[in-house]
């Protein structure tokens, strides 16, 4: 499994020769932020999870800082992020509006359909979309950071199990293989 992932994963080499990267050398260069195993497996899943959720384009850069803070592996953190997209971002935020609302007892704005999506202009869709979600207010926001934590700790406990069925199965298969 780890090797499967592996090949996706640019080199140590790869990373410490980038001109773009030597400001930050001491801080993305860490071992633990490019190293594969099943805890900062896990703990990348979690993030990217956790993050994927924050609105607008500062997904990433928030799944980076929890990488940075938790020193998991940064590029499975980033990739994982990519779970929200503009076909899966509104339902996961009715989710959300749905979470925050039961949480906070039914007390908070009425949920309005989003804005359908404008081919001919996508800016305006934006705006359109924007103001939507800033008008549901407090339920989103505790139901996103609910979410988030829900998701992050499934996703979490997801690869754990993951990671150690992959492992007994594959020293199973050697102990089979010794055996004959």
């Amino acid at each position: 499994m780890r090797k499967r992932i592996r090949r996706f994963l640019p080199s140590h080499e790869a990373i410490h020769g980038n001109r773009w990267l030597a400001p930050f050398a001491d801080t993305l260069l860490h071992p633990r932020l490019w190293h594969l195993n099943r805890h900062s497996a896990a703990g990348a899943v979690a993030a990217g999870l956790f993050c994927g959720l924050i609105p607008g384009p500062f997904q990433m850069l928030g799944a980076a800082a929890c990488c940075l803070v938790f020193r998991v592996n940064l590029p499975l953190a980033l990739v994982t992020t990519l779970y929200t997209n503009p076909l899966t971002i509104v339902p996961l935020y009715v989710v959300a509006v749905t979470l925050g609302g039961f949480v906070l007892g039914g007390g908070g704005a009425e949920f309005a359909a989003p804005p359908a999506y404008d081919f001919s202009d996508p800016a305006g869709w934006m705006q359109a979309m924007s103001a939507w979600t800033y008008g549901l207010g407090k339920p989103l926001v505790i139901g996103l950071v609910l979410l988030g934590a829900l998701l992050a700790t499934a996703g979490y406990f997801a690869v754990k199990a993951a990671w150690r069925w992959h492992l007994i199965r594959a020293w199973r298969r050697r102990r089979a293989g010794r055996s004959q």
